[in-house]
């Protein structure tokens, strides 16, 4: 199958994700980590920022690119790409592409997120409309896996 990136993410698990949350004790020090993690993302090429590969529902400017990525005999995965034209965002997305690409569909719907931000306290740090825009990008990452099982 031909690639359409070649610049795949870093991996997060949800521990290391408490973990560092953990450290982060005040509002703006996790908000900080947030924006620290949308650096860790690969750039994305100019070419993926298609309307196709935005996430309606963001106050901001958010791409989500997939990519299904199938070995013979093993089952399908899917890899993102993400970016975003707002800091904060862009840490959201990168959060949820670090800890979900790479996973087959299945893994991807079974991922429990909401007891994630729950533990991580995560909406009590976001504004109202940020916190609608994490939902939409959840929302279009489960569309892309129901579409791909």
């Amino acid at each position: 199958m031909k690639r359409l990136t070649l610049n795949e993410p870093p991996t997060l698990t949800a521990e290391e994700l408490i973990d560092d949350f953990e450290f982060a004790e005040t509002k703006e020090e996790r908000l900080k980590l947030i924006i620290e993690l949308g650096r860790e993302l690969p750039d994305l090429p100019d070419q993926l920022r298609r309307d196709e590969f935005k996430v309606q529902g963001c106050q901001s400017q958010v791409w989500l690119v997939p990519e299904v990525v199938e070995a013979e005999g093993q089952e399908k995965k899917i890899v993102f790409q993400a970016d975003s034209d707002a800091h904060i965002v862009k840490g959201l997305v990168g959060i949820l592409v670090m800890l979900l690409s790479g996973k087959s569909p299945q893994e991807i719907l079974d991922f429990d997120l909401r007891g994630l931000f729950d533990t991580l306290k995560l909406e009590k740090h976001l504004v109202p409309a940020r916190s609608n825009g994490l939902h939409s990008m959840v929302r279009k990452i489960h569309e892309i896996a129901v579409s791909v099982r």
